[in-house]
């Protein structure tokens, strides 16, 4: 990774056209020669930004007719430019700059990856483990329960000894009801499983989700991540 800070121009041209005035930013240059141009604040996003494949090129300002050298105050020709160019497409990225206050490469490695928590496996691995927060009794039977339309999130039997199927979200819409209908819709036709309830398990549930999931004989059940997972809340309650 090669961090830049410099004042610095920057032109796109390609599918999209833009320009950013001269200002001071930083300069993100992967190893697969992306380029990246962050701001002080603003949005998380670059500003600008080609990504690979393409193809980077440093040169002086001799070297490129972008910058007219002699129509400037001596004070003003930049150091360096940055051209970027894609290689599948015509979309080039030309930097320029004018004073370099960094200039850093560093060897990061090869990244693990972003680790989520709170996902939906997650979820359900707990509520599998504490099943009976869909009902006192309750037993599971399997997580991933095996249909012809794909897999139930958890099946297990209430206290009256009769299934119950699980689709679990982590923000349930509309969407995900119509999955458990469908799910119970086909497990109810088969004599051994019937009569089959469903419930629809989510850390949050729209309201237009819930007045469905009741209409449609659901039962809608909020997941307090922390709360299963054992997470103490630390801040003093008043009552």
């Amino acid at each position: 990774m090669r961090i830049i800070v410099a004042d610095c121009a920057a032109e796109y041209s390609g599918r999209l056209n833009a320009s950013l005035p001269l200002a001071k930013r930083v300069l993100l240059i992967k190893a697969d020669s992306s380029l990246l141009i962050f701001s002080e604040l603003g949005s998380y996003k670059p500003l600008n930004w080609m990504t690979a494949p393409c193809t980077i090129r440093e040169m002086t300002p001799a070297d490129t007719d972008s910058v007219d050298t002699d129509s400037v105050n001596e004070n003003d020709i930049p150091e360096k430019v940055l051209r970027v160019t894609a290689d599948k497409g015509s979309d080039v990225l030309e930097v320029t700059l004018y004073r370099v206050y960094s200039d850093q490469t560093y060897d990061l490695g090869e990244d693990p990856g972003l680790i989520k928590d709170g996902v939906e496996d997650h979820l359900q691995r707990y509520l599998a483990e504490q099943i009976e927060r869909i009902g006192k009794g309750a037993k599971l039977v399997r997580r991933e329960y095996p249909t012809a339309i794909g897999p139930v999130d958890i099946m297990a039997i209430n206290a009256d000894g009769e299934h119950v199927a699980v689709e679990i979200k982590r923000h349930g819409g509309i969407d995900g009801v119509e999955q458990l209908t469908r799910y119970c819709e086909l497990l109810n036709r088969d004599p051994l499983l019937a009569p089959v309830h469903g419930i629809f398990a989510a850390q949050t549930i729209t309201p237009q989700a819930q007045v469905l999931a009741k209409d449609r004989g659901f039962t809608c059940l909020i997941l307090d991540y922390d709360e299963m997972k054992g997470t103490e809340d630390d801040p003093l309650r008043l009552f």
